[in-house]
């Protein structure tokens, strides 16, 4: 297949666990363009046990995980089927799927580093009749680095403009961001919570997966003994390259702090929108002084109060979203797995030692063949 008119698809469930978000991408001169994306719903228990396992709330023995990994596997090959028939799309024009999966762990020091994601790729492979390429942080962490983010070299190409300083956000399950150097620079690292302790708590006292736009939590006060001792963390000092997930950012981790003891739940989660927020633009101040614009993509982008939030507290700089220089910020993330599926085909980095502190730049992910080109061979039907 000629990679100039070839297609690619990239699949990522995030920190979140809110679904799984599928890009269909072409490339024009290098640079990939959105053409369709979908987002696949997790079946609610599913997504609880991935969630607890990600939170040690539920340890799994062998057989557990392998099962898992297993069905995690089938719902992204779900996704990825689901979105060729709506756009139409036949699965011999994509040259490759980029898989990140389902991050289960992601301890990214210590004598042992690692990292863990699950959906197992030779299913999807198999099912969608499509190379897969996957396991993408590995590679970073052997040589390394952190594993985290990955997504810096595709902001960079898409949004760096020379002589002018920007950010980009993403406000998934967890906060990153990207600094674009007015001199070309680049730098990225997780900043801390975000979506995913305020989706925990609204769950837990709600009923509700997230909260639509921030109602919940502008429905209460910010406290701020439970905010002074939530941003006491270690994390939030320790200097760059870092990155975190739901093993250290959790209720479990919340209910450590007694302030929270006395508060109303509206008032925990305004105080977690807070620490978002504060943690956020703290290490914007630190490290982006002289930003011009933050431009946020991710699930966050649609709590309103968070926006708002961030908005008061980054003036004068212009926050916005990416759609603004017409790129989704749903889907930037499943775009940005579809072009690391692309650099590894061509034997390109994909990392950027700069940001994750690895040893030296390093071609990211494994390959996973598919099986023969007969549609006719495919398994179209979802996973039980």
């Amino acid at each position: 297949m000629d990679d100039a008119s070839a297609l690619y698809l990239g699949l990522i469930s995030g920190t979140s666990a809110d679904s799984i978000d599928a890009a269909l991408v072409s490339f024009d001169r290098d640079v990939p363009q959105l053409l369709a994306a979908h987002g696949h719903p997790w079946p609610a228990a599913l997504r609880e046990r991935m969630l607890a396992l990600a939170q040690d709330e539920a340890p799994l023995d062998l057989d557990g995980l392998g099962r898992l990994d297993v069905e995690i596997g089938h719902h992204f090959a779900d996704a990825a089927l689901q979105l060729l028939e709506q756009s139409g799309t036949s699965a011999m024009a994509v040259r490759a799927i980029g898989s990140h999966g389902q991050t289960v762990r992601h301890r990214p020091t210590g004598n042992y580093p690692f990292t863990l994601q699950l959906g197992d790729p030779s299913v999807i492979a198999e099912r969608c009749g499509i190379e897969v390429v996957a396991d993408f942080r590995r590679a970073d962490i052997a040589a390394g680095g952190q594993g985290a983010p990955l997504l810096p070299a595709l902001h960079a190409m898409l949004l760096g403009r020379p002589g002018h300083a920007r950010v980009v956000l993403n406000l998934g399950g967890i906060a990153n961001i990207t600094v674009l150097g007015a001199d070309g620079s680049v730098q990225g690292f997780d900043t801390g919570p975000a979506n995913g302790l305020l989706d925990a708590w609204c769950l837990r006292h709600r009923g509700e997966a997230f909260d639509r736009d921030g109602i919940f939590a502008a429905s209460g006060r910010s406290d701020p003994a439970l905010l002074d001792a939530l941003l006491a963390d270690p994390y939030f000092a320790l200097p760059p390259p870092k990155s975190t997930g739901r093993e250290n950012f959790h209720l479990g981790w919340l209910a450590t702090h007694p302030q929270l003891g006395p508060l109303e739940p509206a008032d925990v989660q305004a105080t977690l929108l807070e620490l978002t927020a504060c943690s956020v633009v703290a290490a914007i101040a630190q490290h982006a002084p002289d930003a011009e614009e933050v431009l946020a993509c991710g699930g966050g982008v649609h709590n309103g109060a968070l926006m708002r939030r961030l908005g008061e507290l980054l003036s004068p700089r212009i926050l916005g979203s990416t759609a603004r220089h017409g790129i989704d910020p749903d889907f930037l993330e499943a775009t940005a797995f579809a072009w690391l599926a692309r650099q590894r085909l061509l034997g390109l980095p994909g990392n950027l030692p700069a940001v994750t502190g690895a040893r030296g730049a390093r071609v990211l992910g494994a390959i996973y063949s598919a099986p023969g080109a007969d549609s006719a061979t495919r398994i179209f039907s979802g996973a039980n």
